[in-house]
Order: C-alpha cells, then sequence, then structure tokens
C-alpha cells in the first residue's frame, strides 16, 4: 500500500512539474510574440529607431532587459504583459542615458564627421555629417557617443567629431545668428584674409556661429570654441539663405552638375565623396530639404510618378529608384538610386557622379541600370512625415 501511495505522488508531482513546464514555455513564447510584436510597430527599421530588449527567466520573474530610446514602445510592452498576467521587472534602460548628465545634444564640430555603424574606426562607414549639424546624444561607449542625425538615422561619432550642449546649451546656439558655407568646398581662417593660417576644411552645408562681420569675411565661431573667418562670396547669412530658398527642378539640376565627378564613398553624405543615396541626399540638402539617408528608405516618400518605363511623366528632381523585383518567394530590394535630369538621362553616383541615359542609343546609354529599374518618385515641395523642411523645421535656427 504505501509503495502505491509513493507513486501517485511521483506521478502527481511528475505532473505538476510538467504543467509548470509547459506554463513556463507559453509564456516565454507570449514574451517573444510581444517583444518582436512591439518591435515591428514601434521600430521596424533598426536604422532609425532603438528597441534591443529581451526577457530573462529569474525565478518566479522575468527580467526584461537591453535599452530602447522608444518609452512609449517600452510602455506598451509591460502593457501588453499585465493584460497577459505575465510577471516581470523592468531593467530596459531608457535612452539617453543617465550617465550623460544632460548633456544629450551635440554639435558636428569638423567638416565632416565619419559616422560609424560600431563605436571604432574599423567599422563601417554609415553615414557623415557636416559641420555644425544638430545631433541626439544617448550614450557613450569608450570615446564614442551614439547619435541620431535629424534625418533619424543611428550610428556612433568619436569625440573629435563633437561638441557636447545641454538642452539651454543648444538653445542659445540656435538662437544665434549663422552663416551656412555655400560654395562645394573651401577653407576658413585665422585672419579675414585667404592669405592666413587655415582654420580647417569647410564643405557645402557647413553652418557656424556668425561673430560679426569685417570687410569680405564673416567671423565665426565654431561649436568648440574656435574662432575663423569664411568669405562672403562663398558663404551666406543662414537667415538669408532660408528666406530665399525656393527649392525647383533647376535648382536641383544646377546643384547636382556642381558636384559632377564626385568620387563614390560607401556612407557618404557630403561634397568629399558620396553613395548613390548619399548624393540624392546631398541635392536635396543643398535646397533646404532633409531627405532619408538610405534608398530603401527614401523610396518610401513622396509621390510615385513612373514604374513602367516610359518616363513620360518624369520632372528634373524626381529620384529613380533601382533593385531587384519582388517575386512570389522574395521581397522587392532597392539598392540604387539617382536623379532624372530630364531628355532620358539621370545623374548618380556610381564609382563617381555622372550622367546615364536610358535611351538605347545614347553614348551613356546604362542597359544594366535600366534593367534593374523598379520605380520614380517625386519629393520635391512634398509633405511627409519623412521629409523635412527647412523653412519649416527649425533644425539649425530657432
Amino acid at each position: 500500500m504505501g509503495l502505491k501511495i509513493i507513486g501517485k505522488r511521483a506521478v502527481l508531482l511528475i505532473l505538476v512539474a510538467f504543467v509548470a513546464c509547459e506554463t513556463e514555455k507559453k509564456d516565454e513564447n507570449q514574451l517573444e510574440e510581444q517583444i518582436m510584436a512591439i518591435k515591428k510597430e514601434y521600430a521596424p527599421d533598426k536604422r532609425v529607431a532603438l528597441f534591443n530588449v529581451e526577457a530573462i527567466k529569474n525565478t518566479e520573474k522575468y527580467i526584461l532587459k537591453g535599452e530602447s530610446n522608444l518609452p512609449n514602445a517600452v510602455s506598451a510592452l509591460k502593457e501588453k504583459l499585465s493584460v497577459d498576467n505575465i510577471a516581470i521587472t523592468d531593467s530596459i534602460q531608457i535612452l539617453p542615458s543617465e550617465e550623460l548628465n544632460g548633456k544629450i545634444y551635440g554639435l558636428i564640430t569638423i567638416s565632416v564627421a565619419n559616422l560609424r555603424s560600431n563605436p571604432k574606426h574599423s567599422a563601417e562607414l554609415a553615414t557623415q555629417a557636416t559641420l555644425g549639424t544638430p545631433v541626439k546624444i544617448y550614450k557613450k561607449e569608450d570615446g564614442w557617443s551614439l547619435i541620431q542625425t535629424p534625418d533619424k538615422y543611428l550610428s556612433w561619432v568619436d569625440s573629435g567629431g563633437m561638441a557636447v550642449f545641454s538642452v539651454q546649451e543648444l538653445a542659445q546656439w540656435k538662437s544665434a545668428k549663422k552663416i551656412i558655407y555655400t560654395e562645394t568646398t573651401g577653407y576658413s581662417y585665422l585672419k579675414p584674409d585667404t592669405g592666413s593660417q587655415v582654420v580647417s576644411d569647410m564643405v557645402a552645408g557647413a553652418v557656424l556661429k556668425l561673430v560679426k562681420e569685417e570687410n569680405n569675411f564673416y567671423e565665426v565661431e565654431y561649436p568648440d570654441g574656435r574662432v575663423g573667418y569664411t568669405s562672403k562670396a562663398e558663404s551666406a547669412l543662414y537667415a538669408t539663405w532660408l528666406a530665399n530658398l525656393n527649392p525647383t527642378s533647376e535648382s536641383l539640376m544646377a546643384t547636382s552638375k556642381k558636384l559632377m565627378g564626385l568620387p563614390y564613398l560607401w556612407g557618404g553624405t557630403s561634397t568629399k565623396g558620396v553613395d548613390c543615396s548619399g548624393f540624392t541626399k546631398t541635392i536635396y540638402f543643398l535646397n533646404g530639404m532633409v531627405i532619408p539617408r538610405d534608398a530603401s528608405q527614401q523610396v518610401h516618400t513622396g509621390n510615385q510618378t513612373d514604374e513602367d518605363k516610359n518616363f513620360k511623366n518624369l520632372q528634373v528632381g524626381d529620384l529613380l529608384f533601382f533593385g531587384r523585383q519582388a517575386t512570389d518567394s522574395t521581397a522587392e530590394k532597392v539598392v540604387h538610386v539617382g536623379m532624372w535630369i530630364g531628355n532620358h538621362e539621370f545623374i548618380h553616383s556610381s564609382g563617381r557622379v555622372r550622367v546615364s541615359s536610358l535611351d538605347k542609343e545614347a553614348d551613356n546609354y546604362d542597359e544594366y541600370n535600366l534593367n534593374r529599374y523598379l520605380r520614380a518618385k517625386r519629393i520635391l515641395k512634398k509633405e511627409d512625415k519623412d521629409l523635412i523642411d527647412l523653412t519649416q523645421t527649425p533644425i539649425f535656427n530657432d
């Protein structure tokens, strides 16, 4: 009789353990599903949104670990888990990090900052930011800072490329008068004399604080406190430049042609070198628009103007996208972009900035890109949550 009782207890314990194990697996599956659902809803593109969260079992509760710059996403996840009666301990770090002590903004302080995919110089060049670009800082790691540029791109910058600011300090900078450098490349000088010592090289789109005007020069202040002089012939008062902005097909064409022959640079978005989407991004920025970083992001903005290869409805300035067509088993993949300039031609960065034709009879006929053509989009003067008009959104000014 005693052996029978012991046997029944053993079976009962096994059943309890089995049920507990199945419940734990169910909770784990629910957790995984909820985390993925929140990530898909709030952070589908990891290039512009950070939601690195995982769940770890600890006795009776799960610990949510990781980091995110999306407090709303974290709150939504916790609410869903509460509804599912899954007990959790929240250990997710919400960025910006408290270790920054309120210095959560930065200004690029060199002509072009090379922004990396990871915090090391050997990492992939993800993108660039030009002098005076304001960025959001999320955390620091070994002399590098994880930042987000105005186009929302996440990347790492080393300490030599950025000066850090508090909210109040950035507001003071934004309220000050500024100049914008308008030539493709050039220099600032220690004195109002082009024969004096160079302070730094300059690239188109650089923005600096104005100190005063002196004859044919602007005295300017860098974000790190350096002072220099830029030629008025190569610069403009930012407020005047902004007020005179009226981007047209003609102005986009003119800007693109000024960059002819610029070398291809993977990750490049400046007049020191550009990749394909960095080129289109630079054209539009110098005409007062901040557009998404990558071709696969740019393709989701604006209005479609062609997908049939007849090109009759295109206007100068429309963006042409190239890549792999979607099939029953594979998704579409956008890998290249150029800008339409009329006469069946488009300008793009491929080896260097060049003009190619979709006309089979032309000397510069580009059969390769015609074969992988996907569609054209118009973003000039279009309203879109991912298109920033500098006359409407004060990135550099109040």
